[in-house]
This record gives C-alpha cells, sequence and structure tokens, in this order.
C-alpha cells in the first residue's frame, strides 16, 4: 500500500498524518508525505498598494515563493520527524502548482491507495477566497480520500 499526505503546516494536516500512520503501520505501507507550493497564488495580493484599511481586508496577505518554499520544507522535515518518532520513514515531495491539481496528480502518478487530507488548513477568510483544498482533492481525486479533522 501506498498513501499520500497532504501538509500546510496546520494541525489539521498533522492529524491527517497520523491517522495515515496509523492506518498505513500495520500494513507496512509507504507513506509519501507532500507540501504544494502555488506560484499563481503570490500574485492575489496585487501590486498596487492598499488605499486604506478596507483594502487590506480585500486581499490576501501572502508570502513570496521563495518563503513559501522554505516553509514547506520546514514541514515536510517536520513530518519526517514526527513519523519518525513512531518507527515510519516518510517520503516528502515539495510540488508546485495549485494545490488540489498537484496533490491528485501525484497520487495518480505514483499508484498511490489513498490520499489523507486535513478537513481545514487555512484561515477561513483565505479558504473563501481559494476554495477547500480538502473538498478539492475530494473531488479531482481518481483514489479515496480520507478527510481528517
Amino acid at each position: 500500500m501506498h498513501f499520500v499526505v497532504a501538509m500546510d503546516g496546520s494541525e489539521q494536516s498533522e492529524r491527517a498524518l497520523a491517522h495515515a500512520i496509523d492506518v498505513g503501520q500495520p500494513a507496512d505501507a509507504t507513506i509519501s508525505v507532500v507540501y504544494a507550493v502555488d506560484p499563481a497564488v503570490h500574485d492575489e495580493g496585487g501590486d498596487e498598494p492598499n488605499g486604506d484599511v478596507g483594502d487590506v481586508n480585500d486581499r490576501l496577505i501572502i508570502e513570496d515563493v521563495e518563503d513559501e518554499e522554505k516553509r514547506g520544507a520546514e514541514v515536510l522535515e517536520d513530518a519526517a520527524t514526527f513519523a519518525a518518532e513512531y518507527g515510519i520513514e516518510v517520503e516528502t515531495e515539495l510540488l508546485y502548482g495549485n494545490p488540489v491539481e498537484q496533490v491528485a496528480d501525484y497520487a495518480e502518478s505514483i499508484d498511490a491507495d489513498g490520499i489523507f487530507v486535513g478537513h481545514r488548513g487555512l484561515s477561513e477568510r483565505a479558504e473563501r477566497v481559494l476554495g477547500s483544498t480538502s473538498k478539492g482533492v475530494v473531488e479531482r481525486s481518481a483514489v479515496p480520500v480520507t478527510v481528517v479533522r
């Protein structure tokens, strides 16, 4: 068996990893942990300065791609350390592009048996703008998806 766990550094994604370990360990499953950097999202904030406080609430504040890559590498390292505490060695992969597409496509490309994602990872405000990654993965995936609260 081979499972993919989508991580974003949230508590819910950490729970998804823990659940994947619980399910996969008895079956001696391979676990791949992925983090998606979406360069397109970094343009959502716009280039113009904010006109007033109201403008700030209409924009996402997003770090640059290099900072997001660094954050992704740290999340993946933390996930590998967490799994190692349970005696599990995980594969890690930094993906680039829309997380929904990248996670689903990655799982299909490695012939995974399932995907584990956290129920909510982003703030409610960002999720309203970007949509639910977990919902998108469920809709796009060709393999079963477990959404963990």
